[in-house]
């Protein structure tokens, strides 16, 4: 099965400068297969993942992309620790998972401060202030997981008890909402897009964004198994380079990153387009780590329960493939 010369094109026609790109020999046949995992799929940045395969990115960089979605970070360091994916989209807190013998880091940022998560309130739940949520129940996605932490900030940022507000894990948001309908749950934190989605559809409020209360963080990374970044170094490389590429064509074409947004979140391009500035704004677009986030990080290990004593920075994530030039 051969490449033709409208599938080599079509990454060109779509106006993304992709450097290289294929080597002018190259076919499907030549193309690296890389398992691919995203933690949730309620992400506007891990959509990316799906519209580099529609664009041709993965392609142009010698890559076949198989992605895949796991129920919260950590399923997502499961499918790591079992070696099932190669590379992982996951919270800035699932780096701790490395101290305790998943054997992948992180290789890059992905997305910087929380400015994409909300806590959104149930209809009928009376909870119009973050000091309503005293003595109620929060859902998240998975123990240990960026939604567990960002709950556990709602107590810290009151100077309440951790024991103020339960956690409640329970996967991805379609369960957490059928648990604020049953009135099992007050709120939940999600994604911006999905708590918008819940407040246009009658179903809940939004009570507050995270952006402003974690300045400096890392809200998603990408992991590498540590064979890789040990054995096949280029292949990470290259893998990030096309994911860089998919960062810049989704800040520099609206209209078609809202679009596959959308379909990939299942939800409208109406609020996905609202969101959008959102998004690219707090979206890296090299990887470069910054000191001051990794240190809340590291901090924020011990309060997840992921480690009991909060480990070396440099135990987090490996540097050595940032900043990504992809021109």
């Amino acid at each position: 099965m051969q490449t033709n010369r409208r599938q080599v094109l079509a990454p060109f026609a779509s106006g993304i400068a992709f450097g290289s790109g294929l080597p002018a020999a190259a076919s499907a046949q030549e193309l690296k297969k890389v398992r691919v995992g995203k933690a949730i799929i309620s992400s506007f940045p891990f959509s990316g993942l799906e519209l580099g395969v529609k664009q041709g990115i993965w392609k142009s960089v010698g890559l076949d992309a198989e992605i895949s979605t796991f129920a919260g970070d950590g399923r997502l360091q499961q499918a790591l620790a079992a070696g099932s994916i190669d590379f992982g989209f996951g919270s800035g807190p699932g780096m701790g998972y490395a101290s305790k013998g998943v054997p992948a880091h992180a290789v890059a940022a992905v997305a910087n401060r929380p400015a994409n998560m909300a806590l959104v309130v149930a209809k009928g739940s009376g909870v119009t202030s973050l000091a309503g949520l005293k003595g109620k129940r929060v859902g998240v996605s998975t123990a240990g997981s960026l939604t567990d932490w960002l709950a556990r900030n709602i107590a810290v940022s009151n100077k309440w008890k951790t024991t103020d507000i339960e956690i409640v894990p329970m996967g991805d948001m379609r369960a957490r909402l059928a648990a604020m309908r049953s009135g099992e749950l007050t709120s939940a934190v999600t994604s911006v897009q999905e708590a918008y989605q819940i407040q246009d559809n009658g179903q809940g409020t939004v009570l507050t964004t995270f952006g402003d209360v974690v300045p400096h963080f890392h809200t998603h990374v990408v992991f590498a198994r540590d064979e890789l970044i040990q054995k096949d170094a280029e292949l990470v490389r290259r893998f990030l380079k096309g994911w860089f590429t998919i960062a810049a064509y989704m800040r520099d074409h609206r209209a078609e990153a809202v679009k596959a947004a959308a379909a990939t979140m299942k939800l409208s391009e109406k609020v996905i387009d609202e969101t959008y500035s959102i998004e690219t704004g707090m979206m890296s677009y090299d990887g470069q780590f910054d000191p001051q986030a990794l240190e809340v990080i590291r901090s924020s290990l011990k309060d997840l329960g992921i480690l009991d004593v909060p480990p070396a920075i440099s135990a987090l994530y490996n540097g050595k493939f940032v900043p990504v030039r992809i021109n």
